[in-house]
């Protein structure tokens, strides 16, 4: 039977720490509380990035980290996004950037991740970040929250990554090289595939850890995986009012050994890890 891994609670984990490191800052200091201030840039209407936002907002007011949120319509000029994002940046009381993907389609989404501070980059695809990222394995405790989610979640299993078969599923080159890049730096053995591969099924049922982002709900089935497989589920799709993940987990429970349910699997992680960056990125500009 398929063990559920407990995104909810390895994240409240994760969180409890973050405030506990919050508190140690603070000792000795209580008139000038030291909070991280971490920026978020919402675009749209989105629901389902709304909902993010909004989740992201009171979980960082528990845990104590203050946000600001930028609300923009949709038919904002893009000029005025990147003289958010250069304001932001240049302002010293903000730590962390987050820009609220997907933005809509008329927007250069590459070139406003491009105009961030790469030091309050708090989502780290800034192509400064990316190249560090691929150029060594010395991430200095910053990665992408979902690269560092997917870590956590092994290590949540005692599963040890080295000489470990790894499947990424993947729509977005960028985001499965650069989480390839940080799991082979675990000496794992990894492979990147699309869904619309050919030899995707003979790859997959070889992994001992399949990991799939593509947003196609119940894609992965029991036969496309190894007996014991590790799965990791990031992928949401919202369906008929359900949140749906890329793993028919009727179909793998009796096959897998370890599965992250969608929602309360990767999702709360990410949103863990984006703190966790956001408390490093601020020691990082006041050392």
């Amino acid at each position: 039977m398929t063990q559920i891994i407990n995104g909810q609670a390895l994240a409240k984990i994760i969180k409890n720490n973050i405030t506990k490191n919050l508190i140690k800052l603070n000792q000795g200091d209580e008139n000038c509380p030291q909070r991280p201030n971490l920026a978020i840039i919402l675009v749209g209407k989105r629901a389902d990035s709304e909902l993010y936002v909004n989740l992201k907002e009171k979980e960082a007011k528990e845990v104590g980290i203050d946000t600001h949120i930028y609300k923009c319509s949709a038919d904002i000029l893009e000029n005025e996004i990147f003289d958010i994002v250069i304001h932001l940046s240049n302002d010293d009381k903000i730590d962390a950037i987050l820009v609220q993907l997907p933005l809509p389609k008329n927007f250069d989404t590459a070139g406003i991740i491009r105009a961030i501070d790469p030091k309050k980059d708090v989502d780290r695809f800034h192509p400064q970040n990316l190249e560090q990222l691929f150029k060594t394995c010395d991430h200095q405790h910053v990665i992408p929250p979902v690269h560092g989610a997917v870590l956590e979640i092994l290590k949540s299993i005692n599963c040890d990554l080295k000489n470990k078969q790894v499947i990424i599923i993947a729509n977005s080159d960028i985001f499965g090289k650069s989480l390839a890049k940080v799991l082979t730096c675990e000496q794992a053995e990894v492979n990147l595939s699309h869904p619309e591969d050919k030899n995707l099924i003979s790859l997959t049922k070889q992994a001992d850890i399949l990991i799939s982002a593509i947003g196609q709900p119940k894609f992965i089935k029991a036969n496309m995986i190894k007996k014991d497989a590790v799965i990791i589920d990031i992928g949401i799709t919202k369906q008929d009012k359900k949140v749906l993940g890329d793993v028919d987990f009727n179909s793998v429970k009796d096959k897998a050994s370890f599965i992250t349910p969608v929602p309360g699997g990767v999702g709360p992680m990410t949103i863990a890890m984006l703190f966790k960056n956001t408390l490093e990125l601020y020691k990082q500009r006041h050392r």
